[in-house]
């Protein structure tokens, strides 16, 4: 009986969930590449910050040899994604997520309905936009531009995972946590058909979305919202611009 040929694989511990614990070999068959080896072992390429071979660093593309010792490592942060700016896509699973980012003044695209994998890939090539995703299949198709797993399901933690990952350039309270348009100070005139009667007569100061219209002011969840503002700034995860 011939023994599949295979090769010797090491994986770092933060991409350990990915596979099985007792996975020390993956099998080879000559003409599959390493990246496609490597997903298959359960890792999506998403999450993958380098590939060494014997201690060299290869391109997914590179196609292995039995024998051969695979590392896979991990991203180093803040992780760096050439070829546009910095702007997330979120599924529909992320939506507390998404309206935190925006909070933050971060570019973020929302789906709050769930529009099927493909769409959310071929959205995230034609905007070049970083899907953020807890579906590991989803992160494995081959249309994507750029994807990242959210490890945790804590909002949370979620928040500062992202930040710490990514490092985006913060500029809280720009952005339209509805629709991620961009806020503008408004008058009360400008708003006064979208408050209620409380609101008019209690509040002075307001911003309205350039996109959907939506009006804001320091309300009841203010001091919520501050806090996870606060947080955000003192994490250091970006530059706060004025």
């Amino acid at each position: 009986m011939t023994t599949a040929p295979q090769i010797r694989f090491r994986v770092a511990p933060e991409l350990s969930l990915f596979v099985r614990r007792a996975t020390t070999a993956l099998r080879i068959d000559g003409v599959s590449t390493l990246g496609h080896v490597v997903e298959s072992a359960g890792v999506p390429l998403t999450e993958v910050g380098a590939l060494l071979v014997d201690g060299r660093e290869v391109p997914p593309s590179y196609v292995p040899s039995a024998g051969e010792s695979l590392e896979v490592r991990a991203h180093v942060h803040p992780q760096r994604v050439p070829g546009a700016p910095l702007r997330f896509l979120l599924d529909v699973h992320l939506g507390t997520l998404a309206r935190r980012l925006r909070l933050l003044g971060v570019d973020t695209a929302y789906e709050s309905t769930d529009i099927g994998d493909p769409a959310l890939a071929a959205r995230s090539a034609a905007e070049k936009r970083v899907l953020l995703s807890r579906d590991r299949g989803l992160l494995r198709r081959r249309e994507l531009w750029a994807g990242a797993y959210v490890y945790d399901t804590s909002p949370d933690t979620q928040l500062r995972e992202t930040l710490t990952r990514f490092a985006p350039t913060l500029s809280p309270w720009t952005r339209c946590t509805s629709c991620n348009g961009l806020l503008r100070p408004a008058t009360k005139a400008e708003v006064a058909d979208r408050l209620r009667e409380g609101t008019h007569a209690s509040y002075d100061v307001f911003a309205q979305c350039g996109e959907c219209g939506k009006a804001y002011w320091k309300g009841a969840h203010h001091e919520q919202l501050e806090a996870i503002v606060t947080e955000a700034l003192g994490f250091g995860a970006g530059r706060a611009t004025p």
